[in-house]
């Protein structure tokens, strides 16, 4: 008799949407041979979800569970947002959240986690719940934070959900302070808390980016650096005559130029750019717009670089306001899940559907 192997159970649960065990029961009563165990599953039932397997399920909503100094947020996905609005459905996801808390596993990018909460009974209720609501419905993710104080936010009805964990005082203004900053991080989607958290790789990668996105629009840089671009694609004939011819005349007013060169000029300007890229890197003209550029970037994916959102004066950042409430409040952790990121989201086109229904 063939092995009947976790991946072969995988593969086959993925095919038809049936339960871990009636898989593995399928493939052992027919050897491990993947079609016949679909007719197994097919004629027993189990395989009632498959046309559901297939389909997309991007839309769903977000769940929290904590204890004192605890929480997970979950994302359980479904077809529609109809179906995300369903009391039962609702009542499943909090179900998962909470079995997530309990489990002690820290879920995050660790797919194991899922799949051992999923193992351990849960794909079994999905497969019920998926029959009593009609739709697909995948436990795409969970995630854990711990810390002295630990907060959590829910926004437009669990589209978005959002953890924060910090060490400090556990009394009613951090925590206020903390839901807050959930708030901050659910609006302004942060990618780290503080620049200490970005690495060396990730840092220098972020000034590749800028340099080379600098100079791939010249008409963004300082002016005698742009100027010099100019001179020698006038000099050496990078430019077309007709654009050299377009620079004489609007060359006094600079700022409305590149509404009026051909694309072809603005295109050799930033090859030209690029392929002097060393010189530029020396120019402490062109070093300071760098520089400038990734702290602007840093105040959007840095959330203590933040500008507070709440802030009277537009201006304080969220390092700021943290400190006014405790100086001992340290942010060490922060989740935030948005339904359906990242994935491929069914297009609908109903029109078309009803033409196709009617045959036209």
């Amino acid at each position: 008799m063939a092995a009947i192997t976790a991946s072969m159970v995988k593969e086959l649960r993925e095919m038809t949407g049936a339960g871990m065990m009636d898989c593995k029961k399928a493939l052992t009563e027919t050897d491990g041979n993947m079609e016949a165990a679909v007719d197994v599953l097919k004629k027993s039932g189990a395989v009632k979800m498959e046309k559901k397997a297939s389909r997309i399920a991007a839309e769903g909503i977000t769940r929290v569970a904590s204890d004192a100094n605890n929480a997970v947020v979950a994302e359980v996905n479904s077809e529609t947002d109809f179906v995300a609005k369903n009391a039962v459905f609702q009542e499943f996801v909090q179900e998962v959240a909470d079995k997530a808390l309990a489990s002690g596993l820290n879920g995050g990018k660790n797919g194991e986690d899922v799949q051992t909460l999923l193992d351990d009974g849960l794909q079994a209720v999905i497969a019920e719940k998926t029959l009593q609501i009609g739709e697909k419905l995948s436990f795409r993710r969970f995630e854990k934070v711990s810390g002295d104080i630990v907060t959590s936010y829910i926004h437009a009805g669990g589209k978005i959900g959002v953890l924060v964990s910090a060490n400090g005082a556990n009394n009613d203004a951090s925590k206020e302070a903390l839901t807050n900053i959930a708030m901050q991080i659910a609006a302004m989607s942060p990618q780290y808390v503080a620049r200490n958290d970005i690495s060396a790789d990730e840092a220098a990668k972020l000034k590749d980016i800028v340099i080379d996105s600098s100079l791939n629009d010249p008409f963004t840089l300082p002016k005698p650096i742009l100027q010099k671009l100019i001179d020698k694609a006038v000099a050496d004939k990078v430019w077309s005559d007709a654009d050299i011819a377009i620079y004489e005349e609007k060359k006094s007013n600079m700022n409305y130029l590149p509404n009026f060169l051909s694309e072809e000029a603005k295109a050799s300007l930033a090859a030209l750019a690029m392929e002097n890229k060393s010189e530029y890197l020396s120019d402490k003209i062109f070093s300071g717009l760098v520089d400038g550029r990734i702290s602007k970037h840093m105040k959007e994916i840095c959330l203590l670089d933040q500008a507070y959102v709440k802030a009277e004066d537009g201006k304080q950042s969220v390092a700021n306001y943290l400190a006014s409430v405790s100086k001992d409040i340290v942010i060490t952790k922060f989740v935030r899940f948005e339904v359906g990121e990242g994935m491929e989201k069914k297009n609908e086109d109903f029109a078309a559907e009803v033409a196709a229904q009617m045959g036209k």
